[in-house]
């Protein structure tokens, strides 16, 4: 039987759409790159996840998975001791990470942009031309909270909250990616 998650009356047999993916030949990846303002707590709390979930689910394959920040604050910090803690508490491995900050060349390279929060989601137009290809979305987009901002835990300190926002969007992001493979 299939690797299940369930959500809300949605049931995704994980296993099964692998499968008919490796028999139609494809061979392209999508890259998602996880967006906070600093890419120390929840960017790198959505590509850890993000990573253990494509992972567990057999896609690892498929997917290139990285996170950045808009601002220059934290550059070459590892991701926060909240983080990382919260992460091995739930048995999820970090992915080793120095922080830094998106670049034009990031916007042509990836298919989506993800941000956590609206200021996020203002600094990216911003320093992405606008986003002329719509590839900028908050990672709550994908749930039923559309429009919704995830907490920073920078500033609340609690990162179960942040890390229940980011399960939700990323079991949601990657069944939207599954959609379109």
């Amino acid at each position: 039987m299939g690797t299940r998650l369930k959500r809300k009356n949605k049931i995704t047999d994980y296993s099964n759409i692998a499968a008919s993916r490796c028999l139609k030949g494809y061979d392209g990846m999508t890259k998602i790159l996880f967006v906070c303002h600093g890419n120390i707590c929840r960017s790198t709390l959505a590509q850890s996840f993000f990573t253990y979930l494509v992972n567990t689910h057999g896609f690892a394959d498929q997917f290139v998975i990285d996170s950045c920040a808009t601002s220059r604050e934290e550059i070459g910090n590892p991701p926060h001791r909240g983080t990382v803690n919260k992460l091995k508490e739930m048995g999820i491995p970090v992915v080793p990470h120095q922080a830094r900050q998106i670049t034009w060349s990031d916007y042509t390279n990836f298919d989506y942009i993800i941000g956590m929060d609206s200021a996020n989601i203002r600094n990216l137009h911003r320093m992405l031309k606008g986003d002329p290809d719509k590839k900028i979305s908050k990672l709550l987009d994908y749930t039923s909270r559309k429009g919704e901002d995830i907490a920073d835990p920078w500033y609340t300190g609690n990162f179960d909250a942040t890390y229940r926002d980011v399960k939700e969007g990323c079991e949601a992001l990657l069944d939207e990616c599954l959609l379109h493979l």
